[in-house]
């Protein structure tokens, strides 16, 4: 079998066309100005697996004012975490911080 010029029986890797993000936001705008479908052919498969049977730990229902939540939403989002889990963290830092003030 012959071999032609150096490299030509490997496949050429193509240049992403999807930039490198420093940011979650910066990646967000991306998205937010592009279709997931032009970039199809740099894409892969992934197996996504819910556990729909999974129990919960108990609900509370929080109302904000709007302005309040979407403040939050967008910290969260610059922070790589949604607005749920990052409401979270921060109730449970300030449960923790005045359990030790109270030494309960």
């Amino acid at each position: 079998m012959p071999v032609g010029k150096k490299g030509e029986k490997y496949m050429k890797l193509k240049k992403s066309r999807i930039p490198k993000f420093k940011t979650y936001a910066e990646e967000a705008s991306f998205w937010d100005t592009h279709d997931i479908t032009d970039f199809e052919d740099e894409t892969e498969d992934v197996e996504i697996v819910f556990e729909l049977n999974k129990p919960r730990d108990e609900t509370i229902v929080l109302r904000v004012q709007k302005e309040v939540k979407e403040k939050l939403d967008k910290f969260a989002r610059s922070s790589g975490l949604n607005l749920s889990t990052l409401s979270r963290m921060w109730l449970m830092e300030k449960l923790q911080e005045n359990l030790r003030k109270a030494k309960i």
